[in-house]
């Protein structure tokens, strides 16, 4: 799939006006309700992950929240260490699909 990119300079990365865009291109809405769709869909799947379930797109992928564990880091400046506390990160798991690319 061949996205028009907002300023036809970008080929190796997409920002979200250029979903807005393919959106309006493919459907024919207008703009504002695409950007409004396309927002609805990001802010659902970051309160999704936020409570920490799990969003399964079939043919895409799989995102979920993982605990990250509690480390010890340097500061590059002095070399002492610092404790990193233990926290959580956002994985991606890609479906078959997405692999095959």
């Amino acid at each position: 799939m061949r996205f028009a990119y907002s300023d036809g300079l970008r080929e190796d990365h997409l920002i979200k006006l250029d979903i807005v865009n393919e959106v309006v291109n493919r459907t024919g809405i207008t703009k504002t309700k695409a950007e409004m769709a396309v927002e609805t869909v990001f802010e659902s799947m970051k309160r999704a992950l936020a409570q920490g379930e799990r969003i399964e797109l079939r043919g895409f992928g799989i995102f979920n929240v993982r605990p990250r564990k509690t480390g010890v880091g340097r500061n590059p400046r002095t070399g002492a260490e610092v404790a990193i506390p233990p926290g959580k990160a956002v994985r991606f798991k890609p479906g078959k699909e997405l692999q095959t690319l």
